[in-house]
């Protein structure tokens, strides 16, 4: 009860008791003067004091059971299926927001996909269906395990690993719960070889669509088992873990490995979820000779399912919708990343040769190369748009010169005249090498400049904890890897220093012409 209505219950009943007190001393002196003159009077007046004060008492009472009874009423109104109810609303939201993101992938394959998937997830909400899949290594009784829950032979039951090559889907009927259990024995985890590794992929795919998880081993977790179980629990799928072959074990050493994996499992997971089992136990000889076929035991798991099921049942097909829309909701966001980081490197892929022309055309000196070619305010601009952030020509050019400062304060522009000149080593004139290696330089601090920016608009125009300081840092250290300073010169030469050998050469047979009348020919510059 809360502490002020509690204060007003002791205040009210020492009220009523001091009142009572004084009333039966008052009522008592009242009585005794009017009963030697008028009897009758006096008997009547106690009877109406009295019924008064029953009066007072009752609706005192009847005051505190009528809030009670308010309480309790709303209470009573609660709905136990009132948050799986708007976790399957937001799911439907999110597929909603889902479609929506699809609509902005250009990949038609990939588009239809994603909508074929979100259709399912619609259905999957629609049916209501509770999903379990029996996920674990290799031959630890998996398929075991759904034969004895079905009663009946569903797939081979060999000890060899890989038995089973492909997701399988039974449907299960269990009493006490209306909804239709569909199991899936999905392949074995940790096989070796191209096959193995793609039935895990399958394996792992079909336990993230999982509305419950049968995770099963044969012995104490190997960390092999431990790391895809306990991350499967952390993204919120609901697990019992199966310890199987139990028959292979004496009582002492069942009971040992029984702790073993109930301390293992302690920070994510419930020791009321460790279920021991013997789905397929080993038959048996009798002193006799005669041959005993043991019967499976699985009671335990069943009474597990079903406690959890029922329990847990509605709230865990909501979780799981929603937990599916938000994976879909990713894999959208991821492709649309994709997308755009391809059109920006294309922006960037435009500039960089753009400004390469420039310089190779109208040289400036080393510390100039920055303002003239390598940060391109129409650039900033358009890898703006790519990311949805419209930005006018002046908020293009701010963003371009203050980049434009790093570089120069972090040294990039020297280090970049040095990586280039070092690579493209060239024999021809000293005058085309100079120019060369300005225009290339050019177009190596554009992409620098141009995947800084990048970062930066993914980040929804924020650069980040590191500011752009480490931005740029990072995207200058990734620049000087060999692998891409290769692929980089090889195209520079095509792009900017072919072209300056030919009009080079071209301006040396035309030299006794005066150097305004020289025409430019653009088709030299393949921007």
């Amino acid at each position: 009860m809360p502490l002020p209505r509690l204060l007003l219950l002791v205040i009210g009943i020492s009220f009523i008791l001091g009142l009572v007190i004084w009333l039966v001393q008052s009522i008592y002196n009242l009585y005794f003067q009017i009963s030697f003159t008028a009897p009758l009077l006096a008997n009547l007046l106690l009877l109406v004091i009295i019924v008064l004060l029953g009066v007072l008492i009752a609706a005192f009472i009847y005051y505190f059971n009528l809030t009670t009874r308010k309480k309790t009423t709303k209470k009573a109104k609660y709905n136990p299926r009132q948050l799986p109810q708007q976790k399957a609303d937001a799911a439907g939201e999110t597929l909603k927001a889902v479609r929506q993101q699809v609509k902005q992938i250009q990949d038609n394959v990939a588009q239809n996909a994603l909508l074929r998937r979100s259709q399912e997830i619609e259905q999957s909400l629609a049916k209501g269906q509770l999903h379990v899949v029996v996920f674990g290594t290799g031959s630890a009784g998996k398929t075991s395990l759904v034969n004895a829950l079905l009663g009946e032979i569903v797939g081979q039951v060999e000890a060899t690993m890989g038995t089973t090559k492909i997701g399988e889907t039974y449907r299960l009927k269990l009493k006490g719960l209306s909804r239709d259990i569909l199991i899936t024995d999905t392949p074995g985890i940790l096989e070796a070889g191209i096959a193995g590794t793609t039935r895990e992929q399958l394996a792992r795919e079909l336990a993230t669509e999982a509305n419950l998880l049968l995770f099963v081993v044969d012995n104490d977790l190997r960390q092999s088992e431990y790391d895809p179980l306990k991350i499967l629990v952390e993204i919120g799928k609901r697990s019992l873990l199966i310890f199987n072959k139990t028959d292979l074990y004496t009582d002492e050493d069942k009971e040992v490995v029984l702790k073993q994996l109930e301390q293992r499992i302690a920070d994510f997971m419930s020791p009321n979820d460790v279920i021991a089992i013997a789905a397929n136990p080993q038959p048996y000889q009798l002193k006799t000779g005669e041959i005993v076929e043991p019967e499976p035991e699985i009671i335990p798991l069943i009474k597990r399912l079903i406690a959890v099921l029922r329990a847990e049942g509605e709230d865990l097909i909501a979780d799981n919708i929603l937990l599916q829309s938000q994976r879909l909701g990713d894999q959208a966001r991821i492709l649309i990343d994709q997308q755009r980081k391809r059109q920006a490197d294309r922006i960037i892929e435009r500039y960089q040769w753009i400004g390469a022309g420039v310089i190779a055309v109208t040289p400036l000196p080393v510390v100039d190369l920055l303002a003239a070619a390598a940060i391109n305010a129409q650039m900033v601009v358009e890898i703006g748009q790519v990311y949805g952030c419209q930005l006018n020509s002046e908020r293009g050019k701010e963003l371009a010169l203050s980049l434009g400062k790093t570089l120069v304060s972090l040294g990039m522009v020297k280090g970049a005249v040095q990586i280039i000149a070092q690579a493209l080593q060239l024999t021809i004139a000293a005058y085309i090498v100079g120019k060369a290696i300005q225009a290339v330089t050019a177009a190596y601090l554009t992409r620098i400049a141009g995947k800084s920016f990048i970062e930066y608009f993914r980040g929804d125009q924020d650069w980040g904890d590191g500011g752009m300081t480490e931005v740029v840092q990072r995207q200058f250290q990734l620049s000087r890897k060999d692998e891409f300073i290769k692929t980089f010169i090889s195209e520079a030469i095509s792009k900017v220093v072919n072209p300056l050998k030919q009009s080079f050469e071209s301006t040396e047979d035309v030299e006794e012409e005066p150097l305004e009348d020289i025409p430019i020919n653009s088709d030299h510059w393949e921007w």
